[in-house]
């Protein structure tokens, strides 16, 4: 039987060094309060209102944030010290989680309040990931990132999704404050992993007005085949996920009859899959190039808006959610590796703001879109929506997905030059310039 320290090596190797295990603990501490809130969230939402429209704000005040601050937050993480701007938006989330929980054990919990705290902690979550996210790319090589996304991504899936739903439906159901309580002292937990990083000097840059930072990220964009194909990609989609997906916790108990800690259990599926997909995912990249990898995830995706909206029984949905959660695993960990791969590090924080506005733009017009379909027909219709709207654009972006491929050919062969004439060195920039 494998030794511990045998495991943490496994999980976590010391080449990637010290830095990128405190980068992992913070961000497995963050994923499992965010997990918690996963469930927590619109479950209280719906304890308040059984109305169908006010559920899926609750899905709209959680991404419409990275719409409206996303550019923002990547201006402010390439001119700023990124460790101060994780510990202290973390520390702020902590504050406002306890301020909630207060008021949930209070019995003073209204929609409008809950709605506007979730807004307010989206908004704190939108400076502190965008910026997290850049800070893979200073601790790890080049070569490693893919090894260090996939750890990454495995840390969400198992407590973000796996392990925080059920947690937090079953906190909920043992007292409403109690998620909120345990996220808040997982994000005060996160800000001192974070402040234990040491991160190499970054050079200055020229003073420039933050507009200016904002069109240079967007144009570089939309300047790069492959990562302006992933943008595209992910806000079609983000679309009808978003609608689809914004009302789960209404098709889990109005459609599937699930209760509360059985709509915990619809996303533990997912990250079921998630796990299956961590375990596949070497062999996976190894025998699939990029552009299948990205059709292929873009199908089962189509298909498993059209299997859930057939869907009357707990026992067919849930292996679908399984093959989703695989897919979502596998699809995230290599847009976000080519990303990263391909951005020069001055604009990793514009560039993935780009990205997150694509996601969290196709996710708020998805869960406007959600609501309204669900309150005027049934919760059905929305997952009818997502696989119409899904298929269409399948058909639509399929030739374009080659570029992402191409792209990542051209960065290993880079990647190969420069390992040949600096062969003990790490290079800190990822990808062509």
């Amino acid at each position: 039987m494998p030794s511990p320290a045998a495991i943490v090596e496994t999980v976590l190797p010391r080449r990637l060094g010290t830095g990128f295990r405190w980068l992992i603990a913070s961000s497995w501490a963050s994923n499992l309060g965010d997990g918690l809130a996963l469930a927590a969230g619109p479950l209280l939402v719906a304890s308040l209102t059984d109305d169908a429209f006010p559920v899926a704000l609750a899905a709209l005040a959680a991404w419409l944030p990275p719409l409206l601050f996303g550019l923002t937050a990547g201006v402010l993480s390439d001119r700023v010290d990124r460790r101060a701007i994780v510990v202290t938006v973390d520390v702020v989330r902590a504050a406002l989680l306890t301020a909630l929980a207060v008021v949930v054990l209070s019995g003073h919990a209204t929609v409008p309040l809950v709605l506007g705290a979730l807004f307010l902690l989206a908004t704190a979550e939108v400076f502190a990931d965008n910026t997290a996210s850049t800070l893979l790319p200073m601790l790890v090589a080049r070569e490693d990132l893919a090894v260090a996304n996939a750890r990454v991504q495995t840390g969400f899936v198992t407590v973000n999704q796996l392990a925080g739903p059920p947690l937090g439906a079953a906190l909920f159901t043992a007292g409403t404050f109690a998620p909120f309580a345990g996220q808040a002292a997982l994000c005060a937990l996160a800000a001192v992993f974070v402040s234990r990083l040491r991160l190499p000097p970054r050079p200055a840059r020229p003073p420039s007005k933050p507009w200016h930072d904002v069109v240079e990220g967007i144009r570089w964009t939309a300047h790069h085949p492959a990562v302006r194909t992933l943008v595209v990609t992910i806000f079609a989609f983000n679309v009808t996920f978003g609608a689809a997906w914004s009302i789960l916790v209404l098709y889990s108990t109005q459609r599937l009859g699930l209760g509360a800690v059985g709509y915990g259990l619809v996303t533990t599926a997912g990250a079921v899959g998630g796990i299956a997909g961590t375990l596949a995912y070497g062999w996976i990249t190894r025998h699939v190039s990029l552009g299948d990898l990205m059709r292929i995830g873009l199908v089962v995706e189509t298909l498993t808006h059209l299997a859930l909206a057939l869907a009357t029984s707990p026992w067919v949905a849930l292996p679908v959610f399984v093959v989703f959660g695989m897919h979502a695993f596998v699809w995230g960990t290599t847009s976000i590796t080519v990303r990263q791969r391909a951005v020069p590090h001055e604009l990793q924080g514009r560039v993935g703001a780009v990205n997150t506005v694509g996601t969290f733009g196709g996710l708020a017009i998805g869960s406007g879109l959600g609501g309204v379909l669900a309150q005027r027909f049934d919760v059905t219709a929305p997952f009818w929506f997502a696989f119409a709207g899904s298929a269409v654009f399948v058909v639509l972006i399929w030739r374009s997905l080659s570029h992402v491929a191409h792209a990542d050919e051209h960065a290993d062969e880079h990647a190969d030059e420069h390992e040949d004439e600096h062969e003990d060195e790490h290079e800190e920039v990822a990808g062509p310039r």
